[in-house]
Formats: structure tokens, C-alpha cells, sequence
């Protein structure tokens, strides 16, 4: 029997390994699956193609420098917002933990489980709202299971990580290997330099919106063991990981496919699959999504109820979620409260013709805000000469945090500029958020 919900503070639980699984999780789902060919699309070959993948990582892992910095300086359960907070003060911070309770994380998380909605109702529809059913179970199972323990969700996450890369590998390998592919035909940039011709600013869009995820690392920072040296390793090898996997298997997808029938195809995980393994393809697709999916949903889950309780713990109003569970080591009420706004978003999708699309536009502008905020933090503390001695410092710096900001608000321009009226509706309850603010300073004195 757990031991009642109380004001105590979380229990070091998490190892690089499982932190890595967790960043994993989060960025490997269904991009690698549906994005490719767009990129291609705006590629001029095949060469280039490849180039924006690679730099993509790079990108990520200037980013993930960035945050290793501050986590390993700062570390807290709150992450991003406890960054914000001793930066810019408890009003940013705060607007943080809002946006990301009310539209990123909730957001994202209804996403994923639409997506996974419409891949298992391949293999058994439910009938009209097949999707939405399977999304509702997928957000009620998973924070069922995050509020049983954090050693329960840790260890799912382990386990689903884990079956990602391995299948991604194995599919890579096998097309390599066994299947008689087009040998990279049209994977050339003709002649001119690799990033000459295409379209470099909407390829890169796509390129790091796939990448998105691994800055969720700084929210286990509170639950890390040896955090100044976990964390860094967590992030910089999760995202070698992940770009190794992601060129491997884009890799594949030019030698199977060709580089004109990537760009034309719409299903390109199908058409993979079924030219390496035959007709059976698409169930192993459909397959292969759902556990990218349910390992995206938990790991995000994890982290969002870590801003939650953060918001909660230094909040008076919002006291009720910043709380933690001594018996299950996890906040119970931030996870509930996180799992309810996420079915409130779930049930409005379910009445959407177009609710994966909703879900992006709805998400994308508020995470880019954050994201640069966050970068802009790290100038903030140097300047303040508040780094902690032992912690680590981003090597070459300024220059890859610059690099970093410069992505960070061509990712905000674009998100801004390509989006529909979700992103509208996101910056709404974002702005929804400011009564109360103040409500909870004038609860808090």
C-alpha cells in the first residue's frame, strides 16, 4: 500500500540508460515514417536529402549541449520552467508550466495517441470513432500506469525504447542486405554543392520537427542519479543515437526505394516494409507505429507531470498537483490532472475532420516560444557568472548556443507562418493563462 500524498520531494530513480530510453521515446515515433519523403520533396537529390538529416542531428546536439549546461547547473524536477523562473522570474516560469500543461504536453500527447488510434484501427476498427476510443485508452492506460510507480513507467520505457531501435535496426539492416534495392539511383545533387538547389528552410522544417523532443531530458534532472554527469551523457548520446538511426534508415529508404519514388510516396514505411518483407508489410508498419507511439505517449507523460508538480510546488493555487506520492515515487495528482486535460483534447479532436493536423498547429508555435527562451536563459546566467562549479560548459561557446537561437526562431517564423487556426486557438490558452497568474500572486501573498 503507497504511502499518502505528501509535500516530499522525488527519490533519485532514473540512470543515463533509462534517461536515453526516455529521450528516445520521445523523438523516435512517427516522423521517421511520414516525414522522409517531404524532405525529399525538398531535396535536390539524394546526397543532399541525407546532408539535411545529418544536419538536423547536428542542430539537436547543439541544442542538447545547451541544456546539458543548464541541467547539470540547475538540476530540479521542474526543467525548462525552473530555468525560466531563476532567469527571467516566477512570471515566465509560470507561463511555462501553463503552456506546457494546457497545450504542449496535453497537446502531444493527444497526438500520439491519435496517431496510434488510426494504426491500430488498421488492425481492428472500433467503428466511426475507432481513433479516438483508441486514444482515449492509450492516455487512461498510460497514466495508469505512471501513477502505479515511476519504477513501472521507467521500465515500460526501457522496454519500448528498446524494441524501436532494435526493429529499426533490424529493418535497416535487412533492406541493405536482402532486398534487391534501386542502389541510391538518383542520390546524386548534380553536380552542384550538397545544399545547392531544393529547398533548404522547408526541408529543415520537417527534419526538426522529427528531431523534437530530446529538451524533456531536463525534467528528470530532480529523479537523476549523478545528475552533472548523467545528464550530459543522456542527452549528447541520445541524440548520436537517434541520428545514427535516423540517417541508417533513411539510408535505407534511398537504396530500397530510389530517391524519386521517397519523394512521391505518401506510405513510405509501407512501401519499405512490403519490398522487404512482402504483403505482410503493412501489419508490421501498423505494428512498428503503435509501439513508437506508446513509447512517445509514456515518455511524455513522465515529463509533463514533472512540470505540473513544479508549477504546483511553488504555487500556492495550484498546490493540489505539486504534491508527491512518497509510496509510488511520482506526483500522482500532476499526472492525473495532465491524463484529464489530455482526454478533454482527445474528445475535441474526435469531433475533427483533421485532428492529427489540429493537434501540430496547436502545439508547434507555444514549444518554439519556450525553446528559444530557454536557449536565450543560458546568456543570462553566464552573464550572471551563475554557473555551478563541477557543472558542464558548452564547449566553443557562443557559438552553439547562437547557431541554436538562430534555428529555434526560424522554427518560431515557421510554425507562425504554415500553421492553421490551431496555433491560434494554442496561443489563446496560453494568453488564457495570465488572469491567473495573477490570481495565484495574489493567492500566493
Amino acid at each position: 500500500m503507497s504511502k499518502p500524498l505528501s509535500r516530499g520531494r522525488p527519490v533519485p530513480s532514473f540512470t543515463t540508460l533509462s534517461s536515453m530510453a526516455v529521450i528516445v521515446g520521445i523523438v523516435v515515433g512517427i516522423g521517421i515514417f511520414r516525414l522522409p519523403p517531404i524532405v525529399a520533396a525538398n531535396s535536390s537529390g539524394g546526397l543532399q536529402f541525407i546532408m539535411f538529416w545529418v544536419a538536423g542531428g547536428l542542430i539537436s546536439l547543439m541544442g542538447a549541449l545547451c541544456y546539458a549546461e543548464l541541467s547539470s547547473a540547475m538540476p530540479d524536477a521542474g526543467g525548462e520552467y525552473h530555468f525560466l523562473r531563476k532567469a527571467f522570474g516566477p512570471a515566465t516560469g509560470f507561463f511555462l508550466s501553463w503552456g506546457r500543461m494546457t497545450v504542449i504536453q496535453t497537446g502531444s500527447i493527444a497526438l500520439v495517441a491519435f496517431i496510434m488510434g488510426d494504426y491500430a484501427s488498421v488492425i481492428l476498427d472500433l467503428g466511426p470513432y475507432s481513433s479516438s476510443l483508441y486514444a482515449a485508452a492509450t492516455v487512461i492506460l498510460l497514466t495508469g500506469l505512471n501513477v502505479m510507480g515511476t519504477l513501472h513507467s521507467r521500465r515500460t520505457q526501457n522496454i519500448l525504447a528498446s524494441v524501436i531501435v532494435l526493429t529499426l535496426v533490424t529493418v535497416s539492416v535487412a533492406g541493405l542486405v536482402f532486398s534487391p534495392g534501386d542502389g541510391f539511383s538518383g542520390s546524386s545533387a548534380g553536380g552542384q554543392g550538397i545544399f545547392a538547389g531544393g529547398t533548404p528552410g522547408l526541408a529543415m522544417i520537417f527534419v526538426l520537427l522529427t528531431y523534437g523532443g530530446w529538451s524533456e531530458a531536463a525534467y528528470l534532472t530532480g529523479e537523476l542519479h549523478n545528475v552533472k554527469r548523467s545528464i550530459v551523457r543522456a542527452l549528447v548520446f541520445g541524440i548520436i543515437v537517434i541520428t545514427t538511426l535516423y540517417v541508417l534508415v533513411n539510408l535505407v529508404y534511398l537504396y530500397v526505394l530510389g530517391f524519386e519514388t521517397l519523394r512521391e510516396s505518401d506510405t513510405v514505411g509501407y512501401l519499405l516494409t512490403e519490398r522487404i518483407f512482402g504483403p505482410g508489410g503493412s501489419l508490421a508498419v501498423a505494428v512498428l507505429v503503435i509501439i513508437s507511439a506508446l513509447s512517445t505517449a509514456n515518455a511524455t507523460i513522465i515529463t509533463g507531470a514533472r512540470t505540473n508538480y513544479a508549477l504546483g510546488r511553488d504555487f500556492r493555487l495550484l498546490g493540489f498537483i505539486g504534491k508527491w506520492n512518497d509510496g509510488s515515487n511520482s506526483p500522482v495528482n500532476a499526472l492525473l490532472f495532465q491524463g484529464a486535460i489530455a482526454l478533454i483534447l482527445v474528445g475535441t479532436g474526435a469531433w475533427s475532420q483533421q485532428a492529427i493536423s489540429t493537434m501540430v498547429d496547436y502545439t508547434a508555435p507555444v514549444f518554439w516560444i519556450f525553446i528559444l527562451l530557454t536557449t536565450i536563459s543560458l546568456f543570462v546566467f553566464r552573464f550572471r557568472k551563475s554557473n555551478v562549479s563541477g557543472s558542464f560548459r558548452v564547449p566553443l561557446y557562443p557559438l552553439p548556443p547562437l547557431l541554436f537561437l538562430a534555428a529555434c526562431g526560424y522554427m518560431l517564423y515557421s510554425s507562425l507562418a504554415y500553421t492553421g487556426t490551431g496555433a491560434l486557438v494554442g496561443a489563446g490558452i496560453l494568453l488564457a493563462g495570465v488572469p491567473v497568474y495573477f490570481l495565484a500572486r495574489k493567492y500566493q501573498r
